[in-house]
């Protein structure tokens, strides 16, 4: 499994936090039972320093005293040692005490701490003694009324073992645990990944082209909303996918007779022996030329508009500004076309925007209504605010279009029901690439007055309004 893998990095921050979590847990644990175990120890000396206390005053401190020359010492090793040894260690040595008159003088004590003399401590103080290779904690209690000085010591030998078995008892079960654990934990991680592996393995299988949509019927929620944003993605793309082969058919099929027709003109005239002849087959050539670089000019604004050339950071577009540059541009066709055209503007209307495809919408619309208006006839174009969106109306008198055919008009290569006018179908499509970019709607309606056509867009000022 390797560290670059999800599996690696889940098993690997799991068992940090565990690791980090219980450290410093059992090490709190295992000080915490520390602190109560010294506090036992030190109430269990101070109870038998008080033991004695009793003992003391009932064989009497006078008793004591006239026999301190004879040294009374207490065995500190037991003469059963099988019932009182564990593992090679006789515990019985480990505690002691002693009993002092007050000039100091020993009267009472353990052999093993016989030797050990007497210190300046207050009564109820522990202390601790160093006395050859051990260390003593040592509990005092003076008898002020008898004048004598009681001293219960416990050597630190089992108080390290207890530290080192409490230890180990913490430790070693974390460290032979965690590889345990982080094999467990791999388990369920894979275990847990498993319907990745089974989103892969349904990717693997799809065919090319197929649009049937991804089915984990078994998938956790979280991976849900996953399968279903990638099926939408598939659905896209295999959409995109199918419009740019039909895109590729209809520009194929659309250049093939333009070019064909300049084909035949120029083999015509080359043929012709008249001059007029030539002339007019010359003529006719030109004239497919011409057409096929309108032709080619809308299919390169469209093929931009459906590859996102649009698509980058939005930028603030001047309507006014645009549409006048607009017709400026088309100022020779709007000339050659005999129809006036009225012009309603704002002095400036911003939005936000992509300059060349609000260019590509206006130009079209423009154009497609100075191709169907007739010799004479009126062609519109208004922008106003409305509310939080801009509006733009292009309006002329042609013969329009009936309502049921209106909604196929956005397909490419589909035409008005004036054949005569010209064109090729391709403007209401690059119009509503436009206004997909935008987050916009366009319809189509019919003029207030008379026959034509009105074609209505309304871009939200703001992106995503």
């Amino acid at each position: 499994m390797k560290l670059s893998s999800l599996r690696a990095r889940l098993l690997v921050l799991i068992v940090l936090v565990l690791v980090a979590l219980l450290l410093p847990l059992g090490f709190l644990s295992a000080k915490h039972t520390l602190e109560e175990v010294d506090e036992l120890s030190d109430g269990r000396l101070a109870q038998a320093a008080r033991t004695l206390e009793v003992l003391v005053g009932r064989v009497g401190v006078e008793h004591l005293r006239e026999h301190h020359l004879e040294r009374l010492l207490v065995p500190s090793v037991s003469n059963h040692p099988q019932e009182l040894t564990v593992q090679g260690r006789t515990f019985e040595s480990e505690v002691g005490f002693q009993v002092f008159d007050r000039d100091g003088t020993l009267l009472l004590a353990t052999e093993n701490l016989a030797e050990v003399p007497p210190t300046q401590v207050a009564d109820g103080a522990f202390e601790d003694i160093h006395k050859g290779k051990y260390q003593w904690r040592v509990f005092t209690l003076v008898m002020e009324r008898e004048g004598v000085v009681i001293r219960a010591g416990e050597r630190y030998d089992s108080r390290n073992e207890i530290t080192r078995a409490l230890w180990l008892e913490h430790g070693l079960p974390a460290l032979l645990g965690l590889p345990l654990m982080a094999f467990l934990v791999g388990l369920a991680i894979r275990r847990g990944l498993a319907p990745l592996d089974t989103l892969a393995a349904a990717l693997s299988r799809r065919e090319p082209g197929s649009r049937e949509p991804v089915d984990l019927p078994d998938a956790p929620e979280e991976l849900r909303p996953v399968v279903t944003a990638l099926n939408q993605q598939i659905e896209r793309l295999e959409g995109a996918l199918e419009r740019e082969r039909h895109f590729s058919a209809d520009v194929a099929h659309e250049l093939r007779t333009p070019l064909a027709s300049t084909m035949i003109n120029l083999e015509d005239a080359m043929a012709s022996a008249r001059p007029d002849e030539a002339h007019t087959a010359l003529e006719a050539a030109r004239e497919c030329l011409v057409s096929l670089a309108r032709r080619t000019e809308q299919l390169l604004a469209l093929a931009r508009l459906e590859a996102g050339a649009a698509a980058g950071p939005r930028s603030p577009v001047d309507l006014t500004q645009l549409a006048l540059d607009v017709v400026d541009e088309m100022a020779t066709v709007i000339g050659a076309g005999h129809v006036e055209l009225g012009v309603e503007l704002p002095d400036t209307l911003v939005i936000e925007g992509y300059g060349t495809a609000l260019r590509a919408l206006l130009r079209n619309l423009v154009e497609n209504a100075f191709r169907y208006a007739p010799a004479g006839g009126h062609v519109q174009l208004s922008i106003r605010q409305e509310g939080e969106r801009a509006r733009i109306e292009v309006a002329d008198d042609g013969p329009g279009i009936p309502p049921e055919r209106r909604a196929a008009m956005f397909t490419r290569f589909q035409r008005g029901a004036d054949t005569q006018a010209g064109g090729y179908g391709l403007g209401l499509s690059i119009v509503q690439r436009a206004v997909e970019l935008h987050g916009a709607s366009i319809r189509l309606g019919d003029p207030e007055t008379g026959t034509g056509l009105v074609v209505v867009v309304d871009i939200p000022l703001l992106p995503g309004a």
